[in-house]
């Protein structure tokens, strides 16, 4: 099996590097790859190294991921995260290829506090989520066989994350102000690359598989009580921090404008995913607390 890894040096796409590596000849490329093109700014020749590569699978871990900027990049957030997918799928159909892809909880509203169904309808409040939708659109309308995974709140040791910039705020302010009314699960790239492979297995042996799936890790948070679970295991594990316990103020998202709206409700229901793969997805604390033993190196 021949499995073409786009975006492989994001967060999702590092992890994806070590669960696929087992199942085939695994190609990983990114944007800045010479051999093959893996620029999703460029659809037509992302495309044309699916026809010249003809993989078993290909995985776009690849996307326009910057939230606020994209309010105002709107073509280019549109070309990554809509039209290449959209060219993917169409080359993924020709050569009979699966396309795996992943999606995001921005296509909702955010409205409500029940956990969103794959059937639930999609109103995204930013250009990030429509450009997300648009894609997931795509790939659908070109009718070949795909896994699609919504996620939300995707963090991993390596890189830049909410834990991560708690914890260098903590050692440097007396005070905190953390949103509490966005509501999701914290997931990890690992956790979506473990997923992932194993979906991939079982796709292969049954198409009927192919579809739109939620994958977040189980259980709920909010920014505020994942910021103070951060910084309690850091203090019980002997990390100084200049934020004490009750220094945390919970504010409420109006209070901390942003170019672009976020959705209050990301609450994922991960029921379809775990019944049709037979997995159980683990607490959103089990990785919390993998990746801040690896950040913190306790």
């Amino acid at each position: 099996m021949k499995i073409l890894l786009l975006g492989k040096n994001g967060q999702v796409g590092w992890e994806l590097q070590r669960s696929l590596a087992p199942l085939g000849e695994l190609i990983a490329l990114d944007r800045h790859s010479t051999d093959y093109c893996g620029d999703l700014s460029q659809p037509e020749a992302v495309a044309e190294t699916v026809n010249r590569l003809k993989p078993t699978v290909i995985v776009n871990a690849a996307a326009y991921t910057a939230v606020d900027k994209a309010e105002t990049e709107t073509e280019l957030a549109d070309t990554i995260n809509a039209k290449a997918p959209e060219a993917l799928a169409q080359a993924a159909k020709q050569t009979g290829a699966w396309l795996v892809h992943y999606s995001t909880d921005y296509v909702f509203n955010g409205s409500g506090s029940q956990a969103w169904q794959e059937t639930d309808a999609v109103a995204p409040l930013s250009v990030y989520g429509q450009s997300k939708l648009a894609g997931e659109q795509a790939i659908q309308a070109a009718e070949g066989l795909h896994l699609i995974f919504r996620t939300s709140w995707v963090y991993a040791a390596r890189g830049n994350n909410f834990a991560k910039t708690m914890l260098r705020l903590a050692k440097e302010r007396d005070q905190l102000s953390v949103i509490n009314d966005q509501i999701g699960a914290p997931t990890s790239a690992e956790l979506l690359a473990d997923v992932t492979a194993h979906a991939i297995r079982s796709g292969l042996k049954q198409p009927e598989l192919s579809g739109l799936y939620h994958l977040a890790a189980a259980g709920e948070t909010s920014w505020y009580d994942y910021a103070g679970y951060v910084l309690n295991y850091a203090r019980h594990r002997g990390i100084e921090l200049k934020t004490a316990e009750n220094a945390i103020t919970a504010i409420p998202t109006s209070a901390y404008p942003t170019p672009a709206q976020r959705p209050l409700n990301s609450r994922l229901n991960i029921e379809k995913l775990q019944s049709q793969f037979g997995l159980q997805l683990p607490d959103w604390h089990l990785g919390v607390e993998r990746m801040l033993a690896e950040v913190l190196c306790v």
